[in-house]
């Protein structure tokens, strides 16, 4: 492009270091292709580190005995955090099922390490802001950093922004869940020390809504989420905490996620008051920090070649060209004060196809985790990380078959995709 100096060449480009890029990125270059991952932050993990979700849910269904449907590259991640004892598996999860709770920190080690070890070369503290696209297609990127403007030639890109930001620019069909006036809500995750944990968990979930919700009611605090959770972290006597409740927002305005992060932090001084004064086990507590970002559930979706739906999720629907399994329940933290569940029929599971991850109008992306095309109930159950990570897989798979297929992300074989994806212990 004329006046933007050129930065880098590759064949495939992923946008967006959450799960999903992660596991994109890593899987198409160890697969031969030159790839490139260009991430906000200054580490991986999106989510599970920026915001603080320290579970990787999703690689069970939702049952007594639970059926591991989620297999790839999240067994590596979990075995390093294992060697490294930063994790430990947690049978209930909040309604969620069996998950497993690692440390932040480590966990953006153990990312950026398997990224590395296959030649990912990244690029921290850049965004990737407007697509280059010439008769139709994509051939480029302009990424926005300390280094000014730059352009990234690439064949491919995988959008894993979380928003499908560059798919909407370059043209490719959308929805925003906030237009819809169903937008599920943000959260900010807080860490606390100090805990004596097995006295906190003695007194129980339910005492400690009950107590919610009657200095709520009085006035005494502003909790405008009557529940939410707290559980043990790797490190002794420190807890994660997932309470708040900031609604409305759009993440895709700059405007509306910078009061969101204003409003978080103020109410996780109120919870924290609240833990400190009136939850057993907590008396000596304090603060060590939030999420460095908002805990961001919904924004942007993309309308893909199939639009997943509630009921796909309920009835356990399956799928000739399917890339994953999924059995997490519709967890929709609406803007009330609880939290709404819908669970699969008999504690199963149901596909995602691979036509979720194509956006329409476009014919060299795609896109994993949570913008994946489907509908805010089917969304809501899709959108876990466990899920994240083996979309994202997938969409690394599918990138290095479309290289030979004219860049047409839609002329690969499904057939060989799922061979591929199985033979690095995808389960589908």
């Amino acid at each position: 492009m004329e006046g933007i100096p050129h930065l880098e060449k590759c064949d495939i480009l992923v946008v967006g270091g959450g799960p999903s890029g992660c596991a994109a990125a890593t899987i198409a270059a160890r697969e031969g292709a030159s790839t490139i991952l260009v991430e906000k932050n200054g580490f991986m993990g999106g989510n599970l580190t920026a915001a603080g979700i320290d579970t990787i849910y999703g690689l069970y269904t939702v049952s007594e005995n639970p059926l591991r449907i989620i297999g790839g590259i999240t067994d590596e991640i979990i075995s390093q955090l294992k060697k490294q004892k930063a994790c430990y598996e947690r049978k209930n999860t909040y309604g969620a099922g069996t998950g497993v709770t690692f440390s932040v920190e480590n966990m953006k080690v153990v990312l950026e390490d398997l990224a590395l070890k296959e030649k990912v070369k990244i690029f921290y503290h850049a965004f990737g802001v407007k697509p280059f696209i010439k008769d139709g297609v994509f051939t480029g990127c302009i990424v926005a950093s300390k280094s000014g403007l730059n352009l990234i030639e690439a064949n491919i890109v995988i959008d894993t922004t979380g928003d499908a930001d560059l798919i909407a620019r370059a043209g490719g069909a959308f929805e925003k869940a906030i237009c819809s006036g169903n937008v599920q809500s943000c959260t900010t995750v807080f860490f606390m020390a100090n805990v004596d944990i097995n006295k906190a968990k003695a007194f129980g979930k339910k005492a400690m809504w009950d107590k919610m919700r009657l200095v709520s009611t009085s006035g005494e605090f502003d909790l405008p989420r009557i529940e939410g959770s707290f559980h043990a972290t790797p490190n002794p006597s420190m807890i994660e905490a997932n309470m708040t409740r900031i609604s409305d927002v759009d993440t895709t305005d700059v405007q509306s996620i910078s009061q969101a992060e204003i409003i978080g932090r103020h109410q996780v001084q109120q919870y924290v008051s609240f833990l400190i004064k009136y939850i057993p086990g907590f008396e000596q507590a304090y603060l060590i920090k939030t999420g460095c970002q908002l805990g961001m559930r919904e924004g942007r979706r993309i309308i893909g070649d199939y639009v997943l739906t509630k009921k796909n999720v309920i009835q356990g629907k399956k799928f000739t060209d399917s890339i994953t399994r999924c059995g997490q329940p519709i967890e929709d933290h609406h803007a009330g004060i609880d939290t709404k569940w819908v669970y699969v029929e008999e504690n199963g599971y149901y596909d995602i196809p691979y036509r979720c991850l194509i956006p329409k109008n476009l014919s060299n992306f795609l896109t994993a985790g949570r913008s994946l095309s489907a509908t805010h109930d089917a969304h809501a159950s899709a959108r876990s990380s466990g899920t994240a990570f083996s979309m994202g897989q997938a969409a690394g798979m599918a990138a290095i078959l479309a290289l030979d297929s004219g860049f047409d992300v839609r002329k690969i074989d499904i057939t060989t995709l799922q061979n591929k994806l199985r033979s690095i212990g995808a389960i589908i």
